[in-house]
């Protein structure tokens, strides 16, 4: 029983980011943090601007995923000095999450309500607490135990669990430029995933949520046009029929509710768990 196959490099990068120190650091909160991947599990309505955020350039359709596809992909670079850090379980759980207690917490943290970081937190709450859409379990993980914990319920007890992360191999400040599909190094065939993505809080908190629609995990190397080499992980819904039409990725595409796969990059700091399989490819990292 366990997470005993999940990579060491990974793993490892988890244990590092629990170790780092979380004292005034872990109090900074950068409003724009992990916007693009916020906004795109956003369930409630959303207006998008006719000119297209580049940090939501992260969607695409199956059919798109082949070798040679050329996409521009934006990818965002973090400073592990300055990100929110993760706060043990009983450091975590020792601070009321909720919006009802928001005004305690801007105080304990120091935001005015209307600072951007306030602002922030109030957003992250509620989108926490709003309601999942049909077919969906979904938790906010706010320590690394509680994250594996929800992982474990959802994937079954008894199962080895695998994690993926999205991987550059090459250090850039590029952040949104052409990349072109190299290979696609492995399609990840699992029958129930979970799927963790950082969202903006003065510590460390994961949106994790899982689907009962089916779900496709790969794997691909791409190229960017100055050179980067990214081993990016893909999870590609192909059932979005319970979606909300305004969901940006629909925007984005020019699709509809159920007319279209919607697939998506997933940045170097959010997860992706499945079951122990065999899968198709290389083997993981």
């Amino acid at each position: 029983m366990g997470i005993n196959f999940i990579s060491w490099i990974l793993l490892l990068h988890l244990l590092v980011i629990l170790l780092f120190s979380h004292g005034d650091q872990a109090r900074e909160l950068v409003e724009t943090e992990d916007k693009s991947l916020k906004i795109q599990h956003k369930h409630h309505h959303n207006h998008m601007n006719h000119n297209i955020d580049p940090s939501l350039m992260v969607f695409f359709t199956l059919k798109d995923l082949k070798v040679g596809k050329i996409m521009q992909i934006y990818f965002p670079k973090r400073d592990p000095s300055t990100s929110p850090k993760l706060w043990p379980k009983e450091e975590a759980e020792s601070l009321p999450f909720s919006s009802n207690q928001l005004s305690y917490l801007l105080k304990f943290f120091s935001f005015s309500r209307g600072s951007p970081q306030g602002i922030a937190m109030e957003s992250t709450l509620k989108e926490c607490e709003s309601k999942p859409i049909k077919g969906e379990v979904k938790f906010c993980a706010t320590s690394l135990e509680s994250m594996l914990e929800f992982t474990q319920n959802i994937l079954g007890s008894e199962s080895d669990i695998q994690v993926y992360a999205t991987l550059h191999q090459t250090k850039s400040s590029v952040t949104f430029q052409n990349y072109t599909i190299v290979e696609i190094m492995m399609e990840i065939r699992a029958p129930k995933m979970v799927a963790c993505h950082t969202v903006p809080y003065p510590y460390a908190v994961f949106y994790c949520h899982s689907q009962e629609s089916e779900n496709r995990v790969y794997k691909v190397l791409l190229g960017g046009e100055n050179g980067d080499k990214v081993e990016a992980m893909v999870v590609c819904h192909l059932d979005t029929s319970q979606w909300a039409p305004s969901h940006v990725s629909f925007q984005v595409l020019g699709v509809t509710p159920g007319s279209s796969s919607v697939c998506h990059f997933f940045p170097a700091d959010n997860y992706i768990w499945v079951p122990k399989v065999k899968s198709q490819g290389s083997s993981s990292m």
